[in-house]
């Protein structure tokens, strides 16, 4: 399977899914108005990603700022990823970095740790 990469911008993340390793990369900001459809190819990527049962999987997520639209999609990965765990048997660990005076980023990473049932890291930097 082939790697999926996006370049970030000013308003998108930079996405960076290496097949062969497992790692996940989401950084940067994301405040796209459709992110339905900036969001449809990632997910289609990750559902083929994840056909195959009893990965290791790392999700390196360090967004600097994302809207409400962002964060459900983001929600979405993180379920899938958690559905992934449950059905097929991965493992799955979501490193989630944040600047270290940034307590609104804390604070998300913090409620998305307590919607899924993930090996979830909180990393200052």
């Amino acid at each position: 399977m082939e790697n999926f990469h996006i370049d970030g911008s000013t308003y998108i993340p930079r996405i960076d899914f290496n097949a062969q390793t497992g790692v996940l990369e989401l950084e940067g900001e994301s405040y796209h108005e459709y992110t339905t459809e900036f969001f449809g190819p990632i997910f289609s990527w990750l559902e083929d990603y994840l056909e195959e049962g009893s990965k290791t999987i790392t999700l390196n997520f360090k967004m600097s700022y994302f809207n409400t639209s962002s964060s459900r999609r983001f929600l979405e990965i993180l379920t899938m990823l958690e559905d992934y765990q449950n059905d097929k048997e991965g493992k799955i660990t979501v490193n989630w970095y944040y600047e270290e005076n940034d307590v609104d980023m804390l604070e998300s990473g913090e409620e998305y740790a307590d919607d899924v049932e993930l090996n979830f890291n909180l990393l200052p930097y």
